[in-house]
């Protein structure tokens, strides 16, 4: 059978010189005159749409704090219940890891690709965790059920995105399995795709998922969904890009067992793990946990990478590198719980239920099965379900088996026992503190012990050889241990070193006989490890060496044996003060305990040094021989004598020179530097001067290359033809790009410690955070499904005052929002209630206002924390309410920040006039006393019409009168008014939300409404009589007559005169003169009568027919619509009947063919 052909996709090579090599272009291709636009119209159009799409793609540059290695991105899988939020997150790890996830508790981390890592979370359906989701996600995945459509928790999503920064949203519609009909399904595609983009923006991407297969998404749906993931590009976000965060991806309670058995409501010390993300942390910051409060990160510390990129580049993924880390989920069998690890086996390797249990009088039973069998029938049979078993059977922890264990340096040797070594911390306070946490090692997580030798001098010195061979030894858990305790080596003089080095006499002796013709083991590497540093011993700060002719000679008068591995050839002095002081030699037994090399490693520095390789170079095959023109006799004779010192510098490194002599190679022997004429020199200071003079001239010359690049720049830029011109967009991404590459290596030497003192810890890396004096209702309703965030505060951002926004009533919410109503709002990491007051500012004051307007903006202004200006917030009355009303109440922006604020309030005081004079008048029922009209003197006032006043003084009665002037007259009627303006001070409210620290995360409950408490109390509402409207009576005005002089009537034009008459006594003559009739107009009246009357009999006679004609038709009527319903009713019965009929003969025939059915072949 023939072999299945490959599909294997082509793939170009990307290195190699094939990869390198240009391909060139053939000449009939893309030719520009062949394509060129004929029409001068078309060339046009094409030009202006150049254009406006580049200008779209503009925006204003943001310094991008990424790192190099960078944090996973934050996949927030967010919807209503019910979408399918649970079965993507399994597909998508099973398409990056090939790993099934049972349940999903917890962020999951995984590597996509080889620069890519990824951490999804799922988002639940409450709107502390929309709003937390919100803050720190990098990429939303929005599902959609098509079946239903949009539902409300959707678009509550999208707009605590949009005040957030809106990250990158990815729309899924899901469900569409449940279409049957193709042109049902494309139509609900479409609609909900052009309702999406409303919301998003045109152009928004939206995925189709159909139906579940096995549990999870159809492979090549998953596969384009992670492939659209891959290739995606994060804009950072301004709040993100200036605040350090972390997503806690596990919790670990430290707190001592004992103090929370003796009161279970302590505060605990707990440690949180996670990717540190956003811009630099340091130690003691103050961080807000959303949910918890705020706090101060006590310890930080760098811990390894859990989930790290691949060391190797590669072309693709190997599947060992597809790791995933999920500590909260089942994977890999390990399940992290808030106070220990468990390790989930499956039932074949589980424990049998039936126990041993002990009698009474110390004897054991097993208990049967239950079935008469005994209980070694599930006695595992495979030696991996027997390993399992031990270990579940282990009466002891690891380290019991340690302690009796013994560690035999060499074969003949007696072993050295635990119990025989004391640790420094085994003298001090037992415990877990929190100074030993705060120790552990940086890179591994580990508790760090330092071992000392135990006893005083006097014990030492009576114990003989046998007992110090098998006495205290130094032994650390790490090579470099050894190293940071020197201290404990300077306190060993006198006899005390001899009896330190005794141990070696009996070994040199028994090291003679032994077999050296076998493969020898490395003891050196085999004990200390390998050799990267000083010698465990010596650390670097031993006594004063040997001087060098010391040295030599020793070394030549003594025979070559066997011992001399034992031997100490050389220590070395490292900052000795005395320079010049020649070294001593010590004997043998003061040397410190060491089978390791000593060597200064910092001493190879002073190699790099071009003049110090010259001095040496001659001593090699690349040097100059012995015909060469510069060769010097004189140091070809005295080569054995400088050869000796010049050796012993390159392997000893004398301590005179890691002091800082570095060219004076000859020192050592008393030989100063000679010339080629023999003349003596100071090399030393001739270098010093000429390095200095070089020093100069070199800081000046990049002085002058810079003033030259910068002039070029300035002048000669735009015309330089050597590259593309740049216009001030891509000038400012330059500079930024620039600005980060010389922030990166300013601290890229630098010691990694160091460098987070300076600088904080770096976004990227895996960190260890301890938090003390933490609520116990965090550690005890812990919920990894609501992941913790660590959210880092600016040094002002921990400071209260009030907050001006400007803010606006979300169109979808029902009700406007009244002052003095809390709400809970949204602000950077902080969620809180605080209570608001609007107002609206006119440019000279700003007043308050009682409700917030309609479809416009208003000024809002509550006590909370300090945040920075420009950022959004959104508001809501209730985050456990479940209604199906649109929740969000407010969106809205921070526009100051401010300890104090001027809002005023408009107070109107009405009075009436009760005397009058000719330009005064005094006021009363205004006020109350005469110190409030003394308080108000000087104030404006106003009648009803318009007339103007001030107030004067207060008047002796009635009591709050006062006289007041006007510009003119007024009456007593009118109506006089004060409008003054009363400063209204906002209520100090603050509030959080601390939603982690209860066990329902849905039900945290706040301030309530006052409608909400009366609803709750059956309070009714407290009726106020003068807000009641009143019918207003007003007495009717009489005007006195007008009356105007005789002689400026007989000036005023006739139009303009006055021509009322009198009132008659008695009517005229035309009044009391009778009207008679003519015969003609007698015959047309009494004919009209006539008309009229016959009119209105024929109307009358008209009405009274068409009344009975709808009687009659009502009747008909009536009668036909009762023979239609007993006709329907007839119809009715009939149907149900033959339905009924149908439906039993049915059931029949199935009962009756499933009695008679035939049994099939085989049966």
């Amino acid at each position: 059978m023939d072999a299945a052909p490959s599909n294997k996709p082509h793939r170009p090579n990307r290195a190699g010189a094939s990869a390198k090599s240009k391909k060139k272009p053939t000449t009939q291709k893309n030719n520009p005159k062949a394509f060129a636009m004929q029409s001068a119209v078309k060339a046009d159009r094409m030009a202006r749409r150049r254009i406006e799409k580049n200008e779209k793609k503009l925006h204003v540059p943001m310094v991008d704090r990424t790192p190099l290695e960078a944090p996973p991105v934050i996949v927030v899988v967010a919807g209503p219940p019910g979408c399918g939020k649970t079965t993507l997150i399994k597909s998508l790890v099973r398409r990056y890891t090939k790993h099934t996830l049972s349940e999903i508790r917890g962020p999951v981390t995984v590597v996509s690709n080889k620069k890519q890592r990824l951490t999804f979370i799922e988002c639940q359906n409450d709107l502390n965790s929309m709003m937390d989701a919100a803050k720190v996600a990098d990429l939303i995945l929005l599902m959609i059920d098509a079946s239903f459509g949009f539902e409300m928790e959707t678009f509550e999503f999208l707009n605590i995105l949009q005040t957030h920064g809106f990250p990158k949203i990815m729309g899924i519609l899901t469900h569409l399995d449940h279409f049957k009909d193709s042109k049902r399904l494309r139509n609900t595609k479409k609609v909900l795709k052009h309702r999406f983009w409303t919301e998003i923006y045109q152009g928004a991407k939206l995925f189709y998922l159909s139906g579940v297969i096995n549990g999870r998404y159809p492979d090549q749906e998953v596969l384009n969904l992670s492939r659209f993931i891959s290739v995606m590009k994060f804009r950072p976000l301004a709040w993100r890009n200036s605040h350090p965060y972390m997503i806690s991806d596990r919790l670990e309670d430290l707190t001592d067992r004992e103090l929370i058995h003796s009161n279970p409501k302590c505060n605990r010390t707990i440690t949180l793990y996670g990717y540190l993300r956003g811009t630099n942390m340091k130690k003691k910051t103050n961080v807000h946990i959303p949910g918890a409060g705020d706090f101060v990160v006590d310890d930080i510390s760098i811990l390894n990478d859990p989930c790290p990129f691949p060391d190797k580049e590669k072309k693709r993924l190997d599947e060992r590198q597809k790791l995933i880390y999920a500590p909260m989920s089942d994977v890999g069998g390990l399940i992290y719980d808030k106070d220990a690890v468990y390790i989930n086996v499956p039932g074949n390797f589980t424990k049998s239920s039936a126990k041993v249990k002990q009698d009474a009088d110390g004897t054991a039973t097993v208990p049967d099965n239950g079935d008469g069998s005994d209980s070694d029938d599930d006695e595992p049979q495979g030696t991996g379900e027997r390993m399992i078993m031990n270990l579940q059977d282990a009466n002891q922890v690891l380290t019991d088996p340690l302690k009796g264990s013994g560690f035999r340096l060499f074969s003949q040797s007696a072993p050295i026992e635990r119990n025989d070594i004391s640790f420094a911390g085994d003298q001090e306070e037992g415990g877990d503190n929190d100074d030993v946490i705060g120790e552990e090692g940086a890179e591994t997580g580990r508790r760090r012990r330092i071992a000392q030798f135990g006893g005083d001098d006097a014990e030492n010195r009576d114990v003989d050889s046998d007992a110090e061979a098998d006495g205290k030894v130094a032994f650390a858990d790490t090579d470099s241990e050894l190293e940071n305790e020197s201290d404990g080596y300077e306190n060993v003089t006198g006899t005390g070193q001899s009896s330190f080095n005794r141990w070696k006499a009996e070994m040199n002796e028994r090291s003679k006989g032994a077999d050296f013709g076998r493969k020898r083991v490395n003891l050196m590497e085999l004990v200390y490890g390998p050799q990267d540093g000083y010698t465990a011993g010596n650390n670097g700060q031993g006594s004063d060496s040997e001087g060098e002719d010391a040295d030599d000679s020793g070394n030549n008068n003594k025979p070559e044996d066997d011992s001399d591995f034992f031997k100490l050839k050389r220590t070395i002095a490292i900052g000795s003060d005395n320079e010049g002081e020649e070294e001593e030699e010590e004997d043998e037994e003061a040397q410190p305990d060491s089978c390791k090399a000593s060597m200064a490693w910092d001493d190879l520095d002073k190699w790099n040094d071009v003049d110090a390789i010259d001095e040496i170079r001659q001593r090699f095959i690349t040097g100059k021989l012995g015909d060469d023109e510069d060769y010097n006799e004189d140091d070809g004779e005295n080569s054995s004598q400088s050869e000796s010192g010049k050796y012993e510098e390159f392997n000893g490194l004398s301590g005179e020179e890691e002091s800082g002599n570095e060219h004076d190679s000859d020192e050592s022997d008393g030989d100063g530097n000679e010339d080629e004429d023999g003349d003596e020199t100071n090399p030393e200071n001739e270098d010093g001067e000429d390095e200095e003079v070089d020093q100069e001239a070199l800081e000046l010359a990049k002085k002058k290359e810079y003033l030259k690049k910068k002039f070029d720049e300035e002048y000669d830029g735009e015309d330089d033809d050597e590259g593309p011109k740049k216009d001030f967009y891509e000038d400012q991404k330059d500079m930024i790009e620039k600005q980060l590459q010389i922030n990166r290596e300013e601290f890229e030497e630098d010691d990694p410690e160091l460098r987070a003192q300076v600088e904080g810890y770096r976004p990227g890396q895996y960190v260890r955070m301890l938090f003390k004096d933490i609520p116990c209702e965090l550690v005890e309703y812990f919920d990894p499904a609501y992941p913790i965030i660590v959210g880092g505060l600016l040094p002002n951002e921990s400071n209260f005052g009030f907050v001006q926004v400007r803010i606006k009533r979300h169109r979808w919410h029902k009700k406007i929002l009244k002052t003095n109503d809390p709400l809970i709002f949204s602000i950077g990491w902080r969620r809180f209630q605080s209570i608001p007051t609007y107002a609206l500012n006119d440019r000279i004051k700003t007043k308050m206002l009682k409700y917030t307007p309609e479809h416009m903006h208003c000024l809002a202004v509550f006590y909370g924390p300090i945040t920075a200006p420009n950022t959004g917030f959104c508001a809501m009355q209730s985050t456990s309410k479940h209604s199906a009303d649109f929740r969000i109440s407010a969106t809205g922006v921070v526009i100051d920040v401010d300890q104090g604020t001027e809002i005023v309030k408009k107070l109107k005081l009405t009075g009436v006039p009760h005397k009058i004079l000719k330009n005064s008048a005094f006021i009363k029922n205004m006020f109350n006393s005469p110190l409030e009209v003394a308080k108000f003197e000087g104030a404006q006032i106003k009648t009803v019409s318009g007339i103007r006043g001030q107030i004067k003084k207060a008047a002796p009665s009635p009591a709050g009168a006062f006289r007041a002037t006007f510009e003119d007259k007024i009456l007593m009627s009118d109506i006089v008014f004060l409008r003054a303006w009363y400063p209204v001070q906002p209520k100090k409210f603050y509030n959080p939300v601390t939603s982690l620290l209860i066990r329902d995360k849905k039900q945290w409950e706040g301030m309530r409404l006052a409608v909400q408490i009366r609803r709750d109390k059956g309070i009714p509402l407290k009726v106020n009589v003068d807000s009641h409207y009143k019918p207003i009576e007003r007495a009717a005005r009489k005007f006195n007559k007008l009356n105007i002089p005789r002689s400026l009537q007989a000036e005023l034009p006739y139009a303009s005169k006055p021509k009322n008459q009198t009132k008659k006594k008695r009517p005229g003559l035309l009044e009391r003169r009778a009207v008679v009739l003519e015969p003609e107009e007698r015959r047309i009246a009494r004919l009209m009568n006539q008309i009229n009357l016959l009119s209105k009999d024929k109307a009358e006679k008209r009405k009274i027919k068409k009344q009975a004609e709808r009687e009659t038709y009502l009747k008909k009527k009536q009668q036909a619509e009762s023979v239609d319903q007993m006709h329907d009713k007839a119809r009715r019965r009939e149907f149900f009947r033959k339905e009924g009929i149908e439906a039993k003969r049915k059931s029949e025939a199935e009962s009756g063919a499933a009695r008679f059915k035939k049994p099939k072949r085989g049966d």
